[in-house]
């Protein structure tokens, strides 16, 4: 068995220990999320699946990375050979799931539309949806969802007034709106022009895309991890160099003298 690299070894130890670290809070924050999802009344098939899946990306990289570092530290080649060939498959498994999730975007564009649209007329929507729409309208500039003003009927909301410094178009509100109730102005209300789906559609998108970027990220410190232990297993494979013997002619059996007088004859 040949001798590892202080510095490999040691960098191998501190990767994987890294990789340790955020399996261990990625799964704290799976366990929370559980937990916290499961005082809700039901469970959607999406959540279900995901929760799944944050459990399988957090345990199977924390169990490789236990025996990876029993391995580099015992030098036991059985381990190395054990996470580098688990590390390669889930990182495999991630490299094929992050490209088809790439190449959906599109797809889940139209599918977050599709969700949004299916709330139907504002008027007859839920008090959580108003509410977030209504934090959105403020914070994205905006107003409505798809068809702007116009979605709220009568009963366009106060956070569709314009700021005084707004920066996306503005248009003045309909006289026979709610924002003239008990109010005669002869100047217009200014409100947003533009609906709020869009932008929530590409914040949400933005998030997705940070996740991706963030898990692809964790995967290269993986193959990270296997270019190394496989660096030392084949230094532990590599056999050592051991001096060759030499015969020399020149050399002459009992070719010494005694130390010592020998006693001699009484």
């Amino acid at each position: 068995m040949g001798k590892v690299n202080v510095c490999l070894k040691r960098s191998y130890i501190t990767v994987a220990s890294l990789i340790g670290i955020i399996s261990t809070l990625l799964l704290a924050i799976t366990l929370f999320s559980h937990g916290y999802l499961h005082g809700q009344e039901e469970f959607s098939p999406q959540t279900v699946t995901g929760l799944r899946g944050m459990y399988g990306l957090s345990l199977v990289p924390l169990f490789l990375t236990i025996i990876g570092l029993f391995g580099a530290c015992k030098m036991k080649k059985w381990a190395l050979i054990l996470f580098t060939v688990g590390m390669i498959l889930i990182s495999l498994y991630m490299f094929v799931s992050e490209s088809i999730a790439l190449a959906m975007r599109p797809q889940v564009t139209r599918l977050l539309r599709r969700q949004y649209l299916e709330v139907g007329p504002l008027a007859n929507a839920s008090e959580t949806f108003t509410s977030r729409l209504s934090e959105a309208q403020m914070d994205l500039q905006c107003c409505g969802l798809d068809q702007g003003y116009m979605d709220w009927g009568y009963n366009i909301p106060e956070t569709c007034l314009c700021a005084e410094h707004s920066t996306n178009p503005c248009v003045a509100a309909p006289r026979d709106s709610a924002l003239f109730e008990d109010k005669s102005l002869a100047q217009p209300i200014m409100i947003y022009k533009e609906p709020c789906l869009p932008y929530l559609i590409a914040e949400e998108m933005f998030y997705i895309n940070t996740v991706l970027g963030v898990m692809l990220g964790y995967t290269f410190l993986w193959v990270l991890s296997i270019v190394l232990c496989i660096s030392i297993l084949c230094q532990l494979n590599r056999k050592e160099d051991t001096p060759t013997v030499v015969y020399s002619p020149e050399a002459k059996a009992g070719n010494y003298t005694t130390l010592t007088e020998p006693a001699e004859d009484t």
